[in-house]
């Protein structure tokens, strides 16, 4: 038995933890972050042990837009690059291909994205300069309500400061447009099919789908951002992010303990004054920081506690599946203008995207998955061999319990196996080869992720859940996780919720862990 006490004891160590970790170390507090994992990072994780030596791959997140745009790196950004954090990046952050071969490419220049847009259709670029234009204008107002404490007098304020500038007619019209699906907002501005291709995929990595309320605002937001500031990754590896962050933890004072599970909170007189580990051990703390599913909070931790909120009601959302594979060399598209294209999105268009999400939605195999593939090598060649290639494939429309198959061509179990999983595999790779005219001579190795392999490397992914739970509108903003929440307080004093199943939800911007660490002084 051991008893230790710090200042603020962060139980997990994803990006959300890691960066209120950080930010309370910084400021002089005495932190302790423990990770039930024999690794920090949660879904920050690159290892070179999935395919063959000397190829590194992003097992799970990828793509730091979020982050580099966000709050956390204006805060930690140069203590980050002190210990070796540094982006790459490139000029074509996305692109969509189509299964007729047509694609359509997103540069990081908008006069060249608008040229490229009223080519497809008159009027589409002149619309896209509009809508990206629009999120630029309102930047202020509107990634307040995305990224901050929404239940303050600092939103209360920003809100009646807005209405008094444009008036109550103009900012009801603007929150009706927020709340338009990402279906009316594509379909109602774009006239090219191709230009609605390119967007429709990007509302699964929100956790939405193209019928969804608010997904069109999601998608006009992604837009930005890509356009703004790319699709770029950690060089070496998303791991190296978290190693960063653990060392700027680490140089200001702070512990980062692995292998450690917190199994109960310790509550004094209605106040979290620190846990109990597996092992029997008291960490005592005057602030407890949990980035944990909700029901890991509420139906675990303190469960015991009369009047805490169960978690048995929240909803999930569809599961992630990964493929990873090693390559023998340069990747021969079949399109021209992909070589250098950091997210390819695999998508016919709304009606696809759709038809994939709802099916997975259903516990069903999709037909044809949306696909989503990273060429993070064209960005940072030491990912592989000199000479190699590798490729990252995200389905983010996988079924987290299965009840079928939807081509009703793959034998199906209600869990994932691994035969089922490489069935799938399959199917996705078959996609993917279609279009890359040298597959069969390049392609080395693969491994393959099913969303239960991904929930038994990460607790937070409950089910293969990459976002933390169902993005819905009422599980979203001021209610989540549950309608009763207030910010990051849990109803116990002192015990704070961050994570992915809290304001602002998933991604790898860290927003809610700065959001909590700027409330506790950092």
């Amino acid at each position: 038995m051991t008893e230790d006490r710090v200042d603020h004891l962060v139980i997990g160590s994803g990006i959300n933890g890691l960066v209120a970790a950080a930010m309370l170390a910084k400021s002089g507090a005495r932190v302790l972050v423990i990770e039930r994992e024999d690794r920090i990072g949660g879904c920050l994780y690159t290892s070179d042990e999935v395919t063959l030596p000397g190829f590194h791959h992003d097992v799970m997140a990828a793509t730091f837009v979020l982050f580099l745009t966000g709050p956390a790196q204006a805060a930690l950004g140069d203590d980050l690059a002190a210990h070796g954090m540094a982006y790459c990046n490139g000029a074509h952050p996305t692109a969509v291909l189509r299964p007729d071969g047509s694609m359509l490419v997103l540069t990081t220049d908008r006069a060249a994205n608008v040229a490229a847009f009223n080519a497809r259709a008159d009027g589409d670029g002149d619309r896209h300069a509009q809508d990206v234009g629009a999120v630029e204008q309102d930047a202020e107002f509107l990634f307040a309500l995305l990224g901050q404490p929404l239940w303050s007098r600092r939103i209360a304020w920003l809100m009646a400061r807005r209405a008094w500038k444009v008036g109550l007619g103009p900012m009801k019209a603007w929150f009706g447009q927020a709340l338009q699906p990402a279906r009316g907002w594509l379909e109602a501005s774009y006239r090219s099919t191709d230009v609605q291709a390119l967007w429709a995929p990007w509302v699964l990595h929100t956790g939405l789908t193209p019928e969804a309320t608010y997904s069109g605002q999601m998608g006009r937001v992604i837009a930005f951002a890509l356009e703004a500031a790319g699709a770029p990754v950690i060089k070496g590896g998303a791991g190296q992010a978290a190693e960063a962050l653990r060392k700027v933890i680490e140089t200001q004072g702070g512990e980062v303990r692995t292998g450690v599970e917190a199994r109960r909170a310790i509550i004094e007189a209605g106040r979290c004054v620190g846990v109990e580990t597996a092992a029997g051990d008291t960490l005592r703390a005057t602030n407890v920081i949990a980035s944990t599913s909700p029901a890991q909070l509420y139906d675990g931790l303190i469960s015991r506690e009369e009047g805490a909120p169960s978690a048995r009601t929240y909803r999930y959302g569809r599961g992630n599946f990964q493929l990873h594979f090693a390559l023998d060399g340069p990747i021969d598209w079949a399109a021209e203008g992909l070589e250098d294209v950091a997210l390819i999105h695999l998508a016919d268009g709304i009606d696809s995207v759709s038809k994939s999400a709802n099916e997975a939605e259903r516990g069903m195999l999709p037909v044809t998955p949306t696909l989503c593939v990273g060429q993070p090598h064209r960005l940072d060649p030491t990912r592989c061999p000199e000479g190699k290639a590798i490729l990252w494939v995200q389905v983010p429309d996988a079924p987290r319990m299965i009840k079928g198959d939807a081509a009703d061509l793959i034998e199906t179990t209600p869990d994932w196996t691994d035969e089922l999983r490489e069935a799938f595999a399959d199917r996705v790779e078959d996609m993917l080869a279609r279009h890359i005219r040298n597959w069969n001579a390049i392609r080395l190795k693969r491994r393959a992720y099913s969303p239960a392999d991904l929930a038994k490397m990460n607790v937070n992914l409950v089910g293969g859940d990459p976002y933390g739970g169902a993005c819905t509108l009422d599980q979203s903003f001021v209610w989540r996780p549950h309608a009763g929440q207030s910010n990051y307080n849990t109803g116990v004093k002192n015990l704070y919720h961050i994570g992915a199943s809290t304001h602002p939800g998933p991604g790898l911007g860290g927003g809610s862990g700065f959001n909590v660490a700027k409330e506790l002084g950092a």
